[in-house]
């Protein structure tokens, strides 16, 4: 009730809390800083979850999408084809060089792991009318989405919970590959990729063969586990795997593609060529609301012995705005060399955040790579116990980074150790980052954590 006997409203706006919200209000953005209502400054260090990959404000971007909004801002995708979509289609498969041949532009990175499952799913039914390839295998302490679909095929479990009744149960998980908190005593990176490769196949024997339809991965897991790159050798083998039983393996590269680990895509690191791609986060890097699927010819030729057609179409596939937004950011991505800037600035980056944060009584890993970096605090650095979740150490941190004096945006999360416990934040600064800008976020995120812990 207010002072007065009138009640306060909540806000109009429903996000996530059922109540009034005290998050703070941007009104501008431009580089790396977001500027709030108060007038206060905020680094964006985190470019919000791994998206606006050239900063805010881009005058190049923003000229190209009120060019496109004075020309055509929608037509139904079914009925008619627009320039800025063939043009985006032909950019991201030859980003692959050729390893990749076809593009399919939906919308956010749950959509495009959805449309994923459903292109696997069909494309075993083009090969094999009676095919029994309906069950799909992921891996534990992943994120891949928020409908139905994706929920049930991730592994985030507090957003799981509630749904589970409700999810399909065609979806089975085996071991991430994180040796921080998994590779065994005595135990080398070549015999836990064995292990690991031994309990997927395993996982194959189990449902049966015949029936996996595909192994689904991201190459470098972002949420859920924190920025844990794979043990070298660990995707090829998940791959031999699935070939010898004819599965097909989805990379999804929503949060970790386009540039954000140091390679355009963070499966040519080792040459480990998918299946099927998602991408997302970076595609648009905020500018546009956009995913897609980047798809091996042969599932293509397997539509082809078939329907001939993807049974799978959306409203505001292809739409104009957001192709635009995202062949515009790309051509930036690409002519300023911001891959490789992004790869050397996240070796600074984690000489930086390693130098800073690995004697911390409270740190247990930093782990990364390119422009993709978590902390992970804990109770007890030889045990790895997780911090108590009643402290709320990750939203602490998230909390204050935000409070004048800190101005840092940390992007924080809770799970990293089981699924519900265990307090990590990300760091995924912009492709276009400086070294003198990189000085400032781990200085700004190191004033964060020495004051939270201080009152801990």
């Amino acid at each position: 009730m207010g002072s007065i006997g009138l009640e306060v409203p909540d806000d109009s706006l429903f996000y996530q809390s059922a109540y009034k919200t005290t998050a703070p209000i941007v009104v501008s953005a431009s580089g790396h800083y977001f500027t709030l209502e108060n007038g206060q400054r905020v680094l964006d260090s985190s470019c919000g979850a791994a998206v606006s990959g050239i900063g805010h404000g881009n005058a190049r971007v923003n000229d190209a999408i009120i060019s496109q909004l004075n020309k055509l801002t929608y037509a139904h995708p079914g009925y008619f084809q627009n320039l800025p979509a063939l043009e985006l289609a032909d950019f991201l498969v030859k980003s692959t060089g050729g390893k990749l041949s076809r593009a399919c532009l939906v919308g956010s990175g749950s959509e495009a792991v959805e449309a994923a499952m459903k292109l696997a799913m069909q494309y075993h039914l083009e090969v094999s009318s009676d095919s029994a390839r309906v069950n799909f295998i992921a891996r534990r302490g992943s994120w891949h989405g928020c409908t139905l679909g994706t929920l049930a095929l991730g592994d985030f479990k507090p957003r799981k919970q509630l749904f589970q009744s409700a999810l399909s149960t065609n979806v089975s998980h085996v071991s991430p590959c994180h040796p921080y908190r998994e590779l065994r005593e005595g135990e080398t990176s070549e015999s836990y990729v064995a292990r690991l490769a031994q309990e997927l196949e395993d996982e194959f024997q189990r449902l049966g063969p015949d029936t996996v339809c595909a192994f689904v991965v991201e190459p470098m897991v972002g949420t859920a586990l924190g920025c844990v790159p794979p043990v070298p050798g660990y995707l090829r083998a998940m791959k031999e795997v699935c070939q010898r039983h004819k599965a097909l393996i989805i990379f999804d590269e929503v949060m970790c593609g386009l540039g954000r680990t140091g390679t355009l895509h963070t499966w040519e690191e080792e040459d480990v060529i998918p299946d099927i791609q998602a991408i997302g986060k970076g595609l648009a890097a905020g500018y546009g609301t956009i995913s897609a699927l980047l798809i091996h010819e042969n599932v293509i030729t397997g539509l082809k012995a078939g329907s001939g057609s993807f049974q799978h179409g959306q409203t505001y596939q292809c739409h104009p705005l957001n192709v635009v937004a995202a062949l515009e950011v790309q051509r930036i991505v690409q002519e300023n060399d911001l891959v490789n800037n992004a790869r050397a600035m996240g070796d600074y980056l984690g000489r930086l955040l390693k130098k800073r944060f690995e004697n911390h009584p409270n740190v247990g890993d930093v782990r990364g790579r390119g422009l993709f970096w978590c902390i992970e605090f804990v109770a007890d650095k030889s045990t790895k116990a997780p911090m108590n979740p009643k402290l709320n150490v990750a939203k602490r941190l998230r909390l204050r980074g935000l409070e004048k004096g800190y101005d840092v945006c940390l992007f924080s999360a809770t799970g990293c150790a089981d699924g519900w416990i265990g307090d990590h934040f990300l760091l995924a600064p912009a492709l276009d980052v400086s070294r003198c800008e990189i000085d400032e976020i781990v200085y700004r995120a190191g004033r964060v954590v020495d004051s939270v812990f201080a009152e801990l």
